[in-house]
């Protein structure tokens, strides 16, 4: 394969042959596929093959790849130039879509979400004068070195222990909580309350697998911060703009004190985003001053991409959204039925995570890091390679979300039917 051969040549120059450690199949087993195209609801790896995708970029890909009106705008970018590092018109008509979806009063644009969640900690420090921050085991907020304390996604996926390279003391101040406890939260605001800055949490967790929120965790959240002189920071990287058109606030309606947004506002490019109430954004620089920067902060052609992704994702595309996840959940659940696979199925929107739980776990819901950690990995892995093999490009591990894009039409979804009846039976020849 080329691809076998292009990893070999990735592995002599990049650190695991990849650039983001989940890519490198290390979960699942075998060779990552190399892929050179994307159109509509496929991508094409190096030896020619073509799969259902998905994974759709881990989000962004919400109308598909290749999407023609975000081309033509793309390319009419590019064509004016492809960084000024001054202000461009687009980034200001970003801005205003994102403030007209969502509470927030003002934004400041990234280039990734590490860098918004990273933005976000430093403003709310600065805006409480305290040092702490809540986070919950199993939430994943980039690799901010303060927030890898039992993050979610590639850490999870990979088995690292710990945060190798992140000093003591730089996640002294990070209290790490479990997921969906109000009790715990509780404990902690009683013994730091006067110390913690900040509470930042994944508004509907996709990055242990989905894990929604336990009703109105959220908004006990917000509550327990507004009346400790905290701040509550919901993390939209995921979630944003993919759930609904004002992303996971579209759907619990709870107010953050500051949001961080990535991914499908970035329409493929990268493109991030942090903001909040006005008296808090105030106090960045250059009208405040708690510092940050970026030199490809509001670039011009990922400011196209967004604006343009935003401006087609209408409530008939989020209908389709729904309709499609809720299809391939069905399908799913019937062919792991079929064969006797234990799994739970979760559900955040039209995002969606199979969980290949042992048959001692039941079929309840999963709440937490601890619940999400209960699988049969290899029960997984043998389910994946099974839907590559038939055509299906899913995450490549058993701690990701699965990603729909209003591309998917009636023969994708007839061909993953096709494929889940070797994939269920690939899972169920895996003994525990």
């Amino acid at each position: 394969m080329q691809s076998a051969s292009l990893f070999e040549r990735a592995s002599a120059v990049t650190p695991g042959g990849v650039n983001s450690p989940v890519r490198a199949f290390r979960a699942v087993g075998g060779v990552p596929r190399f892929m050179t195209s994307g159109d509509g609801c496929h991508i094409t790896d190096v030896d020619g093959n073509t799969y259902l995708d998905l994974v759709c970029s881990w989000g962004p890909m919400l109308l598909g790849h290749a999407h023609p009106e975000v081309i033509a705008a793309v390319q009419a970018a590019v064509s004016r130039g492809t960084s000024y590092g001054t202000p461009t018109q687009t980034e200001v008509e970003l801005g205003e879509e994102i403030v007209a979806r969502t509470p927030v009063d003002k934004v400041r644009l990234v280039s990734s979400g590490t860098e918004a969640t990273m933005s976000a900690l430093r403003l709310a420090r600065g805006a409480t004068g305290r040092d702490k921050i809540v986070k919950f085991a199993g939430c994943y907020h980039g690799h901010v070195d303060a927030l890898l304390a039992q993050a979610g996604s590639g850490v999870i996926t990979l088995g690292i222990p710990g945060t190798p390279g992140v000093t003591e003391a730089t996640t002294a101040d990070t209290i790490v909580l479990p997921y969906n406890d109000q009790a715990a939260v509780s404990a902690a605001f009683a013994q730091y309350g006067d110390l913690i800055a900040a509470v930042i949490t994944e508004a509907s967790p996709g990055n242990m697998g989905v894990v929604p929120p336990a009703d109105n965790f959220n908004a006990f959240l917000a509550k327990t911060c507004t009346d400790n002189g905290a701040l509550f920071i919901s993390d939209e990287v995921m979630t944003g703009f993919r759930i609904t058109k004002s992303g996971w606030y579209g759907v619990d309606g709870v107010q953050p004190d500051l949001m961080t947004f990535g991914k499908v506002m970035g329409g493929g490019f990268p493109a991030a985003a942090f903001g909040g109430r006005a008296d808090i954004m105030s106090q960045l620089a250059p009208e405040g001053s708690v510092y940050q920067a970026g030199t490809l902060s509001g670039n011009p052609i990922a400011t196209m991409a967004g604006l343009t992704t935003l401006r087609l994702a209408t409530d008939d595309v989020y209908a389709k959204l729904d309709e499609t996840s809720l299809t391939i959940q069905r399908l799913v659940a019937t062919a792991l039925e079929k064969e006797g696979v234990p799994h739970v199925i979760q559900a955040a929107g039209n995002l969606f995570s199979v969980f290949f739980v042992d048959s001692t776990e039941g079929s309840g819901v999963i709440r937490d890091f601890a619940g999400a950690g209960a699988q049969v990995l290899p029960r997984f892995a043998a389910f994946f390679h099974a839907m590559l093999d038939a055509g299906v490009y899913l995450p490549p591990s058993a701690f990701e979300a699965w990603f729909v894009s209003a591309a998917i039409d009636d023969d994708a979804l007839a061909d993953l039917e096709s494929a889940l009846v070797p994939a269920a039976r690939a899972a169920a020849a895996v003994q525990n």
